[in-house]
């Protein structure tokens, strides 16, 4: 008997640990583990797992035409699972147990531990690299090292995908049953988190419609991408992060689509679709860097002279940040529509990022693990990679004195404040043009507006920014001279 071990890999199409599980017919069980403690630690936004319990109840009908039970299990943390994997061998006399391959520290040490309590038994854990197109250590430099820098690990990525076209797996063919399996198949127990949810259901969860959503944005929408995901007012992103994020769908599907249905891509080298598959390598490139350094996944920064930054620890700025009161219009958008809709634009993900580092001069950790409480896609290697170069102590980082100014970003990606109008509902007196700037407006026009002032002056915000950084660099110097 064979045991699949579902993770963020939510899927029967293109799963590689699946496949393998099922490529000799033999009957298979799968088992999926809510460790509802762990999450909260991992800070997992409740719409999230939300969408996961979704996915959960359509991978068991998934799993089911393949003559596989789904057995679902709710444990406190990772420790917990052990006894739980230990009874399941014993009681189904499993043979081997498939997995896709995680990166972070904690799961990392799951998996070891799993694997020295399986090592006293005759039970095999096969854990299998599934999470990238390419895993991690596949792709260096040429000194033998992990890329650190984006546009070498790009263009390695694109050399080595053109060598092989990697394309996804089919769906396993049904495998056989005994007792055990049409038992389980008959009565399966009931799929109920402990972890707190919020209503998902704007996220549709079935295989068919995510497909059909991957198709659809690959042939109608892909090629505008370059010119129109900056502009939040616009529909111009695919939006398939979520089910990246929970693997309901792979990268790999996501690629061989896109070249399905823009067979030039990777020859032009340019447009839409080659802007959209750099994005796709960015998730890549994050997940190689997870991989390589440990420390990441423990809260600590790339750039290991931004320690000696002196960050601010004011809790009230920081609740007008998340609350969307800065008084700063594209930023409290923004953050209005992460906090309704758990997603946010990508573009405003760096606008919000850089005002709560640069302008308010907090910690980024503390926005990183606000975003992850908050995302419907949530990932833990992109939200970090994501925030560690918006605040400019992580890998290919932006440099530390170009700072967002947030009313030229407004200005520019929401000219028409279309964006900023539909989530900031007390300035609907103001006229458009005036949306980006509402307080002098209503300076002008003698009126009082039920909306915050400004929480800073960007001006001045940027200049100490820029000092903070300065001086850590000093610091940074001079540490290693008197040492």
């Amino acid at each position: 008997m064979k045991l699949m071990w579902f993770r963020r890999d939510l899927r029967v199409k293109d799963n590689l640990a699946l496949t393998e599980a099922c490529k000799d017919g033999e009957p298979v069980i799968a088992v999926y583990f809510e460790t509802h403690v762990q999450w909260k630690q991992h800070h997992m936004a409740p719409i999230q797992a939300d969408l996961i319990s979704r996915r959960l109840q359509g991978l068991r009908q998934d799993l089911e035409a393949l003559n596989i039970p789904l057995i679902f299990k709710s444990v406190a943390g990772y420790s917990d699972i052990n006894p739980v994997i230990a009874q399941l061998c014993q009681e189904y006399q499993i043979a081997d147990i498939y997995c896709t391959r995680d990166y972070e520290f904690d799961e990392v040490n799951r998996d070891n531990g799993i694997s020295g309590l399986l090592s006293l038994t005759s039970t095999t854990l096969n854990s299998v690299d599934d999470k990238c197109i390419f895993a991690p250590g596949s792709i260096l430099t040429g000194e033998g090292n992990t890329y650190r820098v984006f546009t070498p690990f790009k263009k390695a990525w694109i050399k080595k995908f053109m060598q092989c076209l990697p394309q996804p797996l089919a769906t396993p063919e049904p495998v056989e049953t005994n007792a055990l399996t049409q038992g389980l198949l008959k009565q399966q127990n009931a799929i109920e988190f402990h972890y707190p949810q919020i209503d998902s259901v704007s996220w549709p969860i079935d295989d068919s419609t995510i497909i059909q959503r991957l198709r659809d944005y690959c042939r109608y929408r892909v090629t505008q991408y370059d010119e129109a995901r900056d502009f939040p007012a616009i529909p111009a992103t695919s939006q398939l992060s979520p089910y990246l994020a929970i693997g309901a769908i792979s990268p790999r599907q996501c690629v061989a689509r896109l070249l399905v249905e823009q067979t030039d891509c990777l020859e032009k080298g340019s447009g839409g679709a080659f802007v959209w598959l750099s994005e796709i390598i960015w998730r890549e490139f994050y997940q190689h860097i997870v991989a390589r350094y440990p420390n990441i996944s423990k809260g600590k920064a790339f750039q290991g002279w931004t320690d000696n930054i002196e960050w601010q620890g004011d809790e009230l700025k920081f609740e007008r940040w998340k609350q969307g009161k800065t008084g700063f219009p594209i930023v409290d958008a923004a953050m209005r529509q992460l906090n309704e809709t758990g997603w946010m634009h990508n573009r405003l993900r760096m606008v919000v990022a850089s005002f709560l580092v640069k302008d308010l001069h907090l910690d980024w950790r503390w926005g990183e693990r606000y975003f992850m409480s908050r995302l419907v896609d949530g990932d833990f290697a992109a939200n970090n990679g994501g925030w560690q170069w918006c605040a400019s102590v992580g890998t290919d980082a932006q440099p530390y004195f170009r700072i967002f100014n947030p009313d030229s970003q407004s200005k520019r990606f929401d000219p028409n404040a279309r964006f900023i109008r539909r989530w900031l509902k007390e300035l609907e007196t103001v006229p458009d043009k005036a949306l980006h700037d509402p307080h002098s407006w209503a300076e002008k026009q003698g009126q009082e507006l039920a909306y915050p002032s400004p929480i800073v002056n960007h001006k001045i915000a940027r200049e100490k920014t820029i000092t903070m950084f300065e001086i850590a660099k000093v610091s940074q110097s001079t540490h290693r001279a008197e040492s």
